[in-house]
Parts: structure tokens; C-alpha cells; sequence
């Protein structure tokens, strides 16, 4: 039975095998996952290095 991984900005839930297309963070020393829709939504500003509270 596979872990549900949650988005840490939406709240989205996935499966972790379902998980291949979200991206990870490490801000301010605790890891981060994002769903795929909001890591398209803000790639420039996970780019840009900007945490995520200023999206």
C-alpha cells in the first residue's frame, strides 16, 4: 500500500508512486513537495529561489 504525498502549497493528494512529476524543495531546512500544477504555475519563482510563501 503506497503513501499519499500531499502538496505543501494546494493540499493535493497523490499516491507516492504517483508522485514522478512533482517537484521537491528544501526551504529553510524542511523538505517540500509540490503537485505538478503548481509547480508549472510557479517555475519562475521556484527558479528565481523565492520560498514559497511569496507566490
Amino acid at each position: 500500500m503506497s503513501e499519499l504525498v500531499t502538496c505543501d502549497f494546494c493540499g493535493t493528494q497523490a499516491p507516492e508512486a504517483e508522485t514522478l512529476t512533482w517537484t521537491t524543495a528544501v526551504e529553510r531546512g524542511r523538505k517540500q513537495v509540490f503537485c505538478d500544477s503548481c509547480s508549472r504555475t510557479h517555475l519562475r519563482a521556484m527558479e528565481s529561489k523565492l520560498d514559497s510563501e511569496w507566490w
